[in-house]
């Protein structure tokens, strides 16, 4: 069993060389222009720093972080065109089944398929998507290759399979002579299941991601304990420890941060037109508002400190004395007033994204039936009930019934939605139809891919809901834990500060004049601050929502750690003082 181990492991490792090997040849520039501009420089350093490392008198603490810092440069280096590539086909992935569907809405139309190649081009919205099309139509304009040789030689060169796997398709399908419109109608299908199947494995990838987060934060938590307890034992000073954990923490959770937001599938909930949009003028109100409240506590309080102003016992009059938590959740309150407008607004997002594809669906069914225009089918639809999305709906029939051009009226109702998908399907909705594409046949088309986007986010929703249970109850445990430790050491000082140490000999056993509780008090609530930050911004990472939503989540997380911590003191100290 070793044998066949370790033969795994190598070719493993020669699997991994050869991905390296192969990423350097993908690059924008060639291999010798990277290896002298990129990886000789790095080589240089790592060699300096291991020399630094052997010629200078150092101790031993200092060397190794000086000669990891040469490793983690030359490492960089060496695993950037990999890291890149990796990066470009996360890119195309999630935003290849938009690009599809708006192929698909352009095959159906009366233009060109070259045409359609070079309009996806040009929509920088799509970023390397639409490079990677780009490549294909310069192909065909600047070296006159016919569309199918030039699919089948960029499949060879794309960092994403899936795109990859549909060149290839595309290039022999219409290298057969199979119109264009009939090959992207049939992989509808075939891209639904891909992006479904990239979709699933990347919340299923999440979910792993919150139990290895789960273990490595009570283990952190452990440390952070065993930090404030033992120099009562050893005569350390505990502030230099539980500093350095607190370092050790905040790595950590930083780490993870940066992993989940890697992982997530990107799937944008908010619309942001460039001009702005006129609620634009309600949301910002409510995030200076929030901004505002929140500094004018912080002014109060650290006044207060000072000795300018009643500070916070003169708000917290009824409170003698204000436990030290206080000071650190109470001034943050007014956020939760901008984060709760925000997600009543995301909120309304969801609730029109739901009704849209039943909209779409009908009114190319209806445009289609009676063969009427688009003005004319909304002045029926407009009375049929269509839940969040009917004020919309309201809006964008009086546009178009005042002669209002087309572009601009739906330009006007995906500002309305506040929706990205809605922008993106109404968009091609409305480029087919001028076009002279079939409106049944748009409006299935986008409604089939929009349901199932929608149930996606579905899932991913229940997945951000166990992740805020998890971290709910990690940031009480963790600060249960924190502060139970804390006021044991601050019960065992004040123990023996009355004791006489002269006669009994106790200050070789217990160490107490190393603390300084109210330090490390403070450091034990800045790691509570910081971990509703990270906390926070990972349930918005996972959600897909706005990153302003969080501060509901930051406020509450907290209060959550300030009430623990205080509740754990007293009831501490409390059943100790029995």
């Amino acid at each position: 069993m070793s044998i066949k181990g370790t033969e795994t492991g190598i070719a493993g490792l020669i699997s991994l060389v050869s991905e390296l090997l192969e990423s350097f040849d993908r690059l924008d520039i060639s291999k010798r222009q990277y290896v002298g501009y990129v990886l000789l420089p790095a080589s240089t350093f790592l060699a300096v720093t291991v020399g630094v490392a052997l010629v200078v008198s150092l101790p031993l603490s200092v060397k190794l972080p000086i000669v990891g810092i040469g490793l983690l440069v030359f490492a960089s280096a060496v695993g950037y065109p990999k890291l890149y590539l990796n990066s470009r086909r996360s890119h195309i992935d999630n935003q290849l089944h938009l690009v599809m569907t708006h192929m698909t809405v352009l095959s159906t139309t009366n233009i060109d398929r070259m045409e359609v190649f070079r309009t996806l081009a040009r929509e920088e919205e799509y970023g390397v998507a639409a490079e990677e099309i780009g490549r294909v139509v310069h192909l065909v304009d600047t070296w006159n290759q016919s569309l199918d040789d030039a699919c089948r030689r960029r499949a060879k060169r794309v960092p994403s399979k899936m795109l990859a796997d549909f060149f290839e398709r595309l290039g022999y399908t219409i290298g057969a002579g199979q119109p264009l419109e009939e090959f992207l109608l049939s992989e509808q299908d075939v891209m639904l299941t891909n992006y479904e199947t990239l979709y699933e494995s990347a919340l299923a990838n999440l979910e792993v991601m919150k139990d290895l987060y789960m273990s490595m934060i009570l283990s952190m938590t452990f440390a952070l304990v065993f930090a404030v307890v033992l120099p009562i034992l050893t005569g350390t000073d505990p502030t230099m420890t539980v500093v350095a954990v607190i370092v050790l923490f905040v790595l950590v959770q930083s780490g993870f941060y940066v992993v989940i937001r890697s992982m997530t599938p990107y799937d944008p909930i908010w619309y942001h037109p460039e001009n702005g949009a006129p609620g634009d003028v309600r949301l910002y109100g409510a995030l200076a508002l929030g901004g505002v409240g929140s500094l004018l506590l912080i002014a109060v309080t650290g006044g207060g400190i000072v000795g300018v102003g009643p500070g916070l016992p003169g708000l917290l009059w009824f409170l003698n004395p204000v436990p030290l938590p206080l000071y650190v959740c109470v001034p943050l309150t007014p956020l939760l007033f901008t984060g709760v407008i925000l997600r009543r607004e995301e909120t309304a997002i969801s609730a029109r994204d739901e009704e849209f594809p039943s909209f779409i669906r009908a009114l190319g069914a209806t445009e289609s039936a009676k063969q009427s225009t688009t003005t004319k089918v909304l002045e029926s639809l407009r009375e049929k009930d269509f839940g969040a999305l009917s004020p919309a709906i309201e809006r964008l029939y009086r546009r178009l019934s005042v002669r209002i051009e087309p572009e601009g009226a739906w330009r006007r109702f995906a500002i309305d939605t506040r929706s990205y998908l809605i922008q993106k399907f109404s968009e091609m909705y409305l480029i087919g139809r001028r076009m002279g594409g079939d409106p049944k046949q748009l409006g299935e088309l986008i409604s089939a891919n929009m349901n199932a986007v929608i149930q996606l986010r579905e899932q991913r929703r229940q997945s951000a809901v166990t992740l805020i249970g998890l971290v709910y109850g990690i940031t009480a445990a963790s600060t249960f834990a924190f502060f139970i430790g804390l006021e044991v050491v601050s019960i065992l000082a004040d123990l023996s500060a009355d004791l006489d140490v002269d006669e009994m000999d106790f200050g070789q056993i217990i160490y107490a004049g190393v603390y300084d509780i109210p330090v490390i008090e403070f450091l034990l609530l800045t790691i509570v601050l910081f971990n509703a930050v990270v906390s926070s911004l990972m349930i918005r990472t996972i959600d897909g929502g706005n990153p302003a939503n969080g501060y509901i989540h930051f406020v509450t997380l907290t209060w959550v750690g300030c009430l623990t911590a205080i509740i754990t003191r007293t009831l501490v100290n409390d059943i100790l003082a029995i």
